[in-house]
């Protein structure tokens, strides 16, 4: 069955089934560092973890899936969709199983760097099977709902894994989250058609070059910035929540889970709302309400319950950022280079995630929180500033354009 074939027989029932398959690899493929920030205090107390310790896990597995990026479309070009998916999957149960037997920071740092294989996998293979499958006219609401699996993973790590780490502990949520992940990884296998062969070495057919002044660049400068502060939230959240505002395990852990599901709501709003004519502008709008976000955080330092609408305001703003980056990447990508470019502003959020956390635990480390809040603040006016440049930028070169 060819592509094109795949698109217009795919039903409903069918295309749910992809969205709801495609939701749960990118849930997946950052489950780990989101465990990792909402069971930040019992790892700070049961491993020993500094806060230093622990933004550096953020760094090393965001700056392994920044390095692969770059080449993660040409690979799952190379193997196809249906290879990639169950390889995420799989890497990200074996990543999650180290985690959860890791006797101290050593194993730790090695299995997160292990989950940043399928970091580097995620948004190119879910974009190619959105190509392969999806009408033209609905790409952009799938984009957006799949987006927000990754809001989903702060969820479920945020409220029901927390809970099970209060019954079970935190080693055993943990190993339930791999055991799912490898039930996910079946679910891949069994209901994605057959990777169509490629001869080793060939191109992907219709690869075009890169267009000269294109989005992808300040994209991608863009998601730096985005993700710095985004990581430095997620990453000290929890943290933030049960050392500086005295609440308990579950309930700072629910911080991410609230964050989580307003980022869902956002993903999946803010997407469907990025049509051509709107899309170029809505990056520097979101980021610029994540401005206000922050200083919410950095006011909840003096009045305790801000950090609830701070919590909601990350998720709606700052989190849907990126999936409307990736939705002007599909519209706006030469034909056969929208995996490429994926990556591009992929590689791009997660050099971000690698770099803000560690930046932030330098004021956490010292109970400054309301500073490293300050820090995030700056980070999201400068990506809003990058996004609006490119804007406007874009505004003159398409009224120059030959109609």
């Amino acid at each position: 069955m060819t592509s094109g074939d795949t698109g217009a027989g795919t039903g409903e029932g069918t295309a749910r089934g992809l969205t709801a398959l495609l939701t749960t690899a990118m849930a997946f493929s950052m489950l780990q560092l989101f465990l990792l920030g909402a069971l930040g205090p019992r790892l700070v107390d049961g491993l020993g973890v500094s806060e230093t310790v622990l933004g550096l896990t953020t760094t090393v597995g965001f700056g392994t899936a920044a390095v692969l990026s770059p080449v993660g479309g040409r690979l799952v070009d190379r193997v196809g969709a249906r290879r990639a998916l169950v390889a995420l999957l799989v890497l990200a149960a074996v990543a999650l199983g180290l985690i959860g037997a890791a006797p101290g920071p050593g194993l730790l740092l090695v299995a997160v760097a292990l989950g940043g294989l399928p970091q580097a996998l995620a948004n190119p293979a879910t974009n190619k099977a959105i190509l392969a499958s999806v009408p033209a006219a609905r790409r952009g609401a799938v984009t957006g709902v799949k987006q927000s699996g990754v809001q989903l993973g702060a969820f479920v790590a945020g409220l029901p894994l927390a809970v099970a780490a209060s019954v079970i502990g935190w080693r055993g949520a943990v190993w339930a989250a791999a055991g799912a992940a490898l039930l996910a990884a079946a679910w891949a296998r069994g209901a994605l058609p057959a990777d169509a062969a490629r001869p080793a070495g060939r191109p992907a057919s219709g690869a075009a070059p890169a267009r000269r002044g294109g989005p992808v660049p300040w994209l991608a400068a863009f998601s730096l910035l985005l993700g710095a502060g985004i990581a430095s939230v997620n990453t000290y959240l929890a943290l933030f929540g049960s050392r500086s505002l005295g609440m308990g395990p579950t309930a700072a852990g629910a911080l991410v889970a609230v964050l989580g599901v307003a980022g869902i709501a956002g993903r999946v709003g803010w997407s469907r709302a990025a049509t051509p004519d709107r899309a170029a502008w809505l990056p520097g709008l979101l980021a610029g309400g994540a401005v206000g976000a922050a200083l919410l955080l950095a006011a909840a330092v003096r009045i305790g319950p801000l950090v609830w609408v701070a919590a909601v305001a990350v998720g709606v703003f700052a989190v849907s950022g990126n999936a409307v980056s990736m939705v002007l990447v599909m519209q706006r990508s030469a034909p056969g280079r929208a995996g490429q470019d994926s990556a591009l502003v992929a590689a791009g959020f997660f050099a971000g995630f690698a770099v803000g956390p560690p930046l932030f635990g330098l004021f956490a480390e010292r109970g400054r929180y309301g500073q490293g809040w300050a820090l995030v603040a700056v980070e999201f006016a400068a990506a809003a500033a990058v996004a609006l440049v490119w804007a406007v930028r874009d505004r003159r070169a398409r009224a120059k354009a030959p109609r």
